[in-house]
């Protein structure tokens, strides 16, 4: 009796360690932005009592899995008050060879690898929006997070993040994400 239950506590520890060396993270960069620093000017939104630049951060990622077929980016508030958070960017269907996003890829003429497709955000329409918090709003977090996928969305442009979010878990091999940080007096 000994014997077995020592025996199935090393097989579920072993399958636990193996899990979690096959769901490795990747690691995702920018030159733009640094693990939990504060955004710039550059990548605050333009409207809705902001007035920054609107750019989209460039996005660099490696350790990704060999099986890879796709990667998807967003860039997500957790803490707009909403009930739900707030969507600011979300791209999927990025070629699988793609290494990341250049500067300006998410802004109305940037350049987005071929077959990529960006989706409406929460400001209502595709491309990358800023931060821009409520004035006097404790700072809100801001999640860019890479996704490498098993296979394509089957989606377009007019997809909401939430249901781009169902499929990108649904496919998800794996995922990196920078944190950064926005709030306004």
């Amino acid at each position: 009796m000994r014997f077995s239950f020592l025996k199935t506590n090393l097989l579920l520890t072993t399958i636990s360690i193996v899990s979690g060396l096959s769901a490795a993270d990747i690691k995702l960069t920018s030159n733009a932005i640094k693990e939990g620093s504060v955004l710039t000017n550059a990548q605050v939104f333009n409207g809705f009592g902001c007035s920054g630049e609107n750019i989209s951060p460039d996005l660099n990622w490696t350790g990704v899995p060999k099986e890879t077929k796709a990667f998807a980016v967003t860039v997500y508030d957790p803490d707009a008050p909403t009930g739900s958070g707030f969507w600011h960017w979300v791209v999927f269907n990025i070629p699988a060879d793609a290494t990341g996003l250049a500067s300006k890829a998410g802004n109305e003429k940037g350049t987005l690898p071929q077959g990529s497709i960006q989706s409406r955000t929460d400001f209502g329409k595709p491309g990358f929006g800023g931060a821009c918090p409520p004035a006097g709003d404790k700072p809100h977090r801001y999640i860019f997070k890479v996704y490498a996928l098993k296979d394509k969305i089957p989606l377009d442009a007019d997809a909401p993040g939430a249901l781009v979010g169902f499929y990108i878990n649904s496919l998800k091999l794996a995922e990196g994400k920078l944190n950064a940080k926005y709030g306004r007096k």
